[in-house]
């Protein structure tokens, strides 16, 4: 019940669940961007075959014909134009997208630390910019590494030895891009030693919300009807909004800490699980 009350009341305090709404809505709203951007990037490079033979045929059993057959018209399409103004278009857009959703988590932390942002509007847009662009480096390089891990033959083994180098990698990418983002985007830096245990909060959970997605859209998941599709769609919704939560409640996690080894107190297990009195 202690622990309960305790995170209750951070949650009300630092508004979490609204600063997780405004990461996410921007979040949902770079996806579409980073969509096409990746489709403009198959085409340019000519690898075409990507899409053709491990995307496509991993979404058409969960589609109906015609919603199948009208995303791969469309990537299709892409493929036959030029890609350079398509990436140029859909690259700017989702980084303003994701800065935007940067600006959120500006916010957000500079709530949790109590900490009024007094930097020139220039310096955080411009400091929004960069850190989106990390993050999509980031993001494209997680795409690049499911490319490479899905062409991969040979026995099991080494698809097996292949498929846990994708989750390391992935890991390893999510946290530079988390340890950036963190140590750069409120105005008041906290020290790189108290951006660890929320860290690794963060991937772990990261990780199993991604599974659990990841087994309800291969096993569960039934695009062909129009409920399906709306499922789904409100899955993912539901998936971004708790990564975002998750996030800020890593942060809140780290700035609990501090404060308790600021003050001399020894009380760990009692931030963390509501011990003591």
């Amino acid at each position: 019940m202690r622990l309960l009350r305790l995170w209750r009341g951070l949650f009300g305090k630092h508004e979490l669940l609204d600063h997780a709404s405004s990461i996410a809505f921007q979040v949902l709203k770079a996806l579409i961007p980073l969509s096409l951007l990746g489709l403009a990037i198959l085409g340019a490079t000519g690898e075409e075959h990507v899409w053709r033979k491990t995307i496509a045929p991993a979404i058409k059993p969960h589609l109906s014909g015609p919603t199948f057959h009208a995303i791969d018209y469309s990537a299709e399409k892409i493929f036959a134009s030029d890609s350079a103004g398509l990436i140029a278009f859909s690259a700017l857009l989702a980084l303003w997208y994701i800065s935007g959703s940067v600006r959120a988590v500006m916010g957000g932390i500079n709530q949790i630390y109590d900490t009024e942002d007094h930097r020139p509007w220039q310096v955080r847009e411009a400091l929004s910019f960069a850190l989106a662009a990390c993050i999509a480096v980031g993001v494209i390089g997680s795409m690049l590494l499911t490319v490479v891990v899905a062409q991969v033959g040979g026995n099991g083994a080494l698809r097996a030895v292949a498929e846990v180098g994708r989750w390391l990698a992935a890991i390893v990418l999510l946290g530079v891009v988390l340890g950036v983002l963190v140590r750069f985007a409120p105005a008041e830096r906290r020290a790189k030693r108290w951006a660890s245990a929320g860290s690794a909060l963060v991937i772990a959970a990261w990780i199993v919300a991604t599974l659990i997605f990841e087994l309800f859209v291969s096993h569960v998941a039934n695009f062909k009807s129009a409920t399906g599709q709306l499922t789904v769609f409100l899955v993912l919704i539901t998936y971004v909004y708790i990564s975002s939560i998750i996030l800020l409640v890593g942060v809140e996690l780290d700035e609990m800490l501090r404060e308790d080894a600021t003050r001399g107190h020894k009380g760990v297990l009692e931030v963390l699980f509501g011990l003591g009195k």
